[in-house]
């Protein structure tokens, strides 16, 4: 879903050292990519060896999103569709961009977390279309505009595909493949 050949291509004039694709990507790559570089997974592949769950892999893609606006909630309140989660206390929550059209699968909701200004704050409610929210608890160090991630940042704390996989049973290759058109793509040497 996001293009064999550029992913390809990127990964391999970043370092990599080796692809693992399907037959259809080997198949897509021909002429494109040292057959050398590649080695074909089949069924019987685990899936903790195929996604890179395991220490020591670099995310080579990352989900990102924005603050959008905050909101007090108190304690007892509800939040989005069907108020999934009721506030145990007064708080804050912020609105941030990125939905179920943006790959935010709806089953993180109350089962995840982002990270914003280097601080992890989960996702309470129902993912929505485009948007979710988060309890940032206050403020005081969120802010409007600020960047949000998702999965994939690489950094300390940052949230994994791997936690996406474990929270929803899907397969972080599902997860990905989810990403949808929707999304502006920046593709970084």
């Amino acid at each position: 879903g996001h293009g064999v050949n550029v992913v390809a291509g990127r990964a391999i004039a970043a370092g990599a050292a080796g692809l693992l694709v399907d037959e259809h990507a080997r198949t897509a790559l021909t002429g494109e990519v040292d057959p050398a570089l590649l080695e074909v997974t089949g069924e019987a592949t685990k899936p903790e060896a195929v996604y890179g769950l395991t220490a020591g892999f670099t995310p080579v893609l990352s989900l990102r999103g924005t603050v959008l606006s905050f909101k007090s909630l108190r304690a007892g309140e509800g939040i989005s569709y069907g108020y999934t989660y009721r506030a145990p206390r007064d708080t804050v929550v912020a609105l941030i961009t990125g939905g179920y059209a943006q790959g935010v699968v709806r089953s993180l909701g109350n089962a995840a977390s982002v990270l914003i200004a280097g601080e992890r704050h989960p996702i309470i409610g129902r993912v929505a279309m485009d948007v979710c929210v988060v309890e940032v608890g206050s403020h005081d160090a969120v802010h409007r505009g600020d960047d949000v991630v998702f999965f994939g940042e690489g950094a300390p704390g940052s949230p994994t595909l791997a936690e996406w996989s474990a929270a929803t049973g899907l397969t972080p290759a599902e997860l990905v493949t989810a990403i949808g058109l929707r999304n502006d793509r920046e593709y970084v040497a």
